[in-house]
């Protein structure tokens, strides 16, 4: 009997000791210190900075191109509208929502909300023809052009992607923790980690064109794709929230803008991009 009690009470020993010493670890391990598994969403703002573009515009009466076109962006600053439900698409933002698959690998889905504005009244070459009937304002634009400088007026153009130029992108990301670098010790508190990664997408405009007194088309449309690198910094703070602060580049390829009422009138262009992206979000397990 006195054998039995001892083998019980070294067994319950062993199961409590075991049962501790998996608790203590585990209380050991830090929420921060491993990704997979967790999903991960933002929303912020953006900066956007666009090259030289040369810009063809083609319809039923014409068929021309502007060189070097100069285009900027249309900032709103620090605003209130940012986090007003019913005004967050007026200014320049991002959302992006995403899951960790290993450790430092994630996939998301974002949006890029740019805007995209030619500068008015510059000087740009132009190549082509245009021949439009009598009645309509904007024969007096027509003839012949063999690269020679014209002013864009509004009477001749005004052209932007302001609801805007909307790159929606799936991206392939890497998340690595710097934190020891800073000797930080309790991530849980505060973690710095580095990201970059890659992605591609389509650009779904809604385009503002004033072209040749027509009337503009005024419907959002898939005009083209886009490539893009991103690179970044990561603040993760009490585990769940984090601020991220992005530099993100690419390449965008419109080939088919839609300007005025006609489905006959098209524009197309390419140039390369700028993003610099502030966003705060947060980080959960599943």
């Amino acid at each position: 009997m006195i054998k039995k009690l001892i083998l019980v009470t070294l067994y319950i020993s062993l199961f409590l000791n075991q049962t501790y010493g998996q608790q203590t670890n585990l209380d050991q391990v830090k929420y921060t210190s491993t990704n997979k598994g967790k999903i991960f969403l933002y929303w912020g703002g953006n900066r956007g900075y666009f090259s030289k573009t040369d810009i063809t515009f083609k319809g039923k009466d014409y068929n021309f191109t502007l060189n070097n076109m100069v285009a900027h962006d249309k900032p709103k600053g620090y605003h209130i509208d940012y986090i007003n439900p019913f005004r967050m698409t007026i200014p320049q933002t991002n959302f992006r929502l995403g899951y960790f698959f290993t450790n430092h690998y994630n996939v998301s889905i974002g949006v890029d909300h740019m805007k995209y504005v030619v500068t008015k009244n510059q000087r740009a070459n132009i190549s082509g023809s245009i021949n439009l009937p009598d009645t309509e304002t904007g024969a007096t634009f027509n003839g012949v052009y063999n690269d020679v400088p014209i002013f864009l007026t509004e009477n001749f153009l005004e052209f932007e992607h302001t609801d805007g130029l909307n790159y929606i992108n799936i991206e392939i990301a890497r998340m690595d923790d710097l934190s020891k670098i800073f000797r930080i010790r309790n991530t849980d508190i505060i973690q710095i980690n580095l990201t970059e990664g890659i992605s591609g997408g389509l650009l779904y405009p809604k385009t503002n064109a004033t072209l040749l007194g027509k009337k503009r088309h005024d419907d959002f449309h898939i005009s083209g794709y886009g490539l893009s690198l991103k690179g970044g910094l990561n603040l993760t703070f009490l585990k769940y929230f984090f601020v991220q602060a992005e530099l993100k580049g690419g390449y965008i390829n419109m080939k088919d803008i839609r300007t005025t009422e006609s489905i006959e009138d098209r524009a197309s262009q390419n140039f390369l991009f700028l993003e610099r992206i502030i966003a705060v979000g947060g980080i959960f397990r599943i």
